[in-house]
């Protein structure tokens, strides 16, 4: 009888537990056994590893009765990441190559029929977890994992095309052959280059409310009817980001890894997530069995846009509220829960009426005021709480478009926001977005005329102690854009209109 161990990692969220492959050959009747809560696909790799050895040269033990035992058992196993764990298992059991060389590695890998090396999800969720264990094992993993796992400091990553390369590594003796160590994932030189704010004619008080979104990581959400730019200015928003920080743009690259979408050359760039308004709650907050993020969590320290807002299904609209507030979001199942990053930045664009020309002064709305009501009413008044600038994005007619100026550069914006989140930074160490009631009474210093006009505003119009809370963080950050250091009343009558458009929950 002989036994193998080798060392792997499943999923869980972005978490990478660690798995103990263990292979077991025995005499008896031939069979190929696979246990340890394994899901359909772990199962399909049977097959895949019988004909891959076969085809690569190698033997397989057709007589032997195999065991392969994927621990710890109470923990789910998904995907064809074990391929290669399994392979080598039964290639050490059965003293085809060194067992002890094992024990210094950590093996993930989808195997072809000929034994070729596929990709895997969540190489970089691997790396970090095997970089935030401490452990001294080295990961060998197909050759376009291998590049995403390099990409963290401290941590070595080997690259193989072919089960051959890793079977040459671990032969006994001198006849081993190293495994070439992965250079990370080419990392481009300039950001790619964006869609520019000046394309879109006119609407100065949108762009405005997208720069003090900008500076302070704020959601917005555009009100107008069709055509008047608000889908343009969404799409040119990332581009008044400033780059993400590298520790930002590892958490952005392991979400995207998970679901595959990872690209090197948008390293460090906000990511744009615009989902079509048919999705479903699952999709845009996550889930299934195993979870997988949704586009909250794709959008990770990146842009969500989402169009034509009321016509998202409401309880996927309502699953946003808690990521919203806590920029996370755990899927629970009954076997199972995850965890996933969901600090995004939201974007929503709605018209405001069926027909889309409510309030329009070139074009009637043929829309009653319950049909407008009604139309409105698709957004919950909680929900609609919890986003900072509401900004109407009026229709122009042609001939005066024409004579509006085409207002600053997005690199110009850009420049603002950045110095803005700077200040924030530096004061206190995070965007104002992010102010929690502590940090809002020690670092939203309000003027006694500002004050007076907020309390007198809020009593009017009925608005909650969380709208009076995110009113002030607007303030702060158009504050800062003015460079001051206290919030003076021209800075909180801002942010007050930005918390007036023609919307009733």
């Amino acid at each position: 009888m002989s036994l193998a161990v080798v060392h792997s990692r499943a999923l869980n969220g972005l978490e990478a537990p660690e798995v103990t492959v263990e292979v077991h050959l025995a005499n008896g009747l031939p069979s190929f056994t696979l246990v340890g809560l394994a899901d359909t696909e772990v199962k399909e790799a049977r097959e895949r590893v019988r004909a891959a050895l076969l085809n690569s040269g190698l033997e397989f033990p057709i007589n032997k009765r195999i065991t392969v035992n994927l621990a710890p058992a109470d923990l789910p196993k998904e995907s064809g990441r074990f391929d290669l764990p399994i392979a080598l298992g039964i290639l050490a059991a059965s003293g085809q190559i060194d067992s002890t060389r094992l024990a210094s590695f950590e093996f993930a890998g989808e195997l072809s029929l000929a034994g070729d090396l596929r990709p895997v999800r969540g190489a970089l969720a691997m790396a970090l977890a095997a970089r935030r264990h401490g452990l001294a094992r080295r990961l060998v993993l197909p050759e376009s994992s291998a590049r995403e796992a390099a990409l963290i400091d401290g941590l070595q990553a080997h690259a193989a095309r072919h089960l051959l390369d890793v079977v040459s590594a671990l032969l006994p003796g001198d006849a081993a052959q190293a495994l070439p160590v992965a250079t990370p994932a080419p990392r481009p030189v300039a950001l790619t280059r964006r869609p520019e704010l000046r394309d879109v004619k006119g609407q100065a008080a949108a762009k405005r409310a997208l720069e003090v979104a900008a500076a302070g990581n704020h959601s917005v959400l555009l009100v107008g009817p069709p055509g008047t730019g608000k889908s343009m200015l969404a799409q040119r928003f990332a581009a008044l980001l400033p780059p993400l920080s590298d520790e930002q743009a590892l958490e952005s690259a392991a979400v995207l890894s998970l679901a595959g979408h990872f690209d090197a050359s948008r390293w460090r760039e906000r990511t744009l997530r615009s989902p079509h308004h048919s999705a479903s709650a699952i999709a845009l907050v996550g889930g299934g069995s195993p979870p997988r993020p949704g586009e909250i969590s794709l959008a990770h320290h990146g842009v969500l846009f989402l169009d034509e807002w009321p016509e998202f299904p409401r309880a996927a609209l309502e699953a946003l509220r808690e990521p919203l507030e806590t920029g996370r979001i755990t899927i629970s199942r009954a076997s199972r829960q995850a965890e996933f990053p969901a600090r995004f930045q939201l974007i929503a664009a709605m018209n405001p009426c069926p027909c889309g020309h409510a309030g329009s002064l070139i074009k009637a709305c043929r829309c009653s005021s319950e049909a407008v009501a009604r139309y409105q009413r698709r957004i919950s008044g909680p929900l609609l709480d919890r986003i900072d600038l509401q900004v109407e994005v009026p229709a122009v007619a042609p001939e005066v478009l024409a004579a509006l100026p085409d207002g600053d550069a997005s690199e110009a914006v850009a420049e603002r926001a950045a110095r803005a989140r700077a200040r924030q930074q530096q004061r206190q160490g995070c965007s104002n977005a992010l102010l929690d009631s502590t940090g809002i009474d020690t670092h939203a210093s309000v003027e006694d005329g500002a004050s007076t006009f907020m309390q007198a505003t809020s009593c009017r119009l009925g608005w909650s102690a969380r709208s009076q809370h995110r009113l002030l963080r607007v303030a702060r950050t158009i504050a800062d854009l003015a460079g001051a250091d206290r919030i003076g009343v021209g800075h909180m009558a801002e942010a007050i209109q930005y918390r007036r458009v023609l919307v009733t929950a």
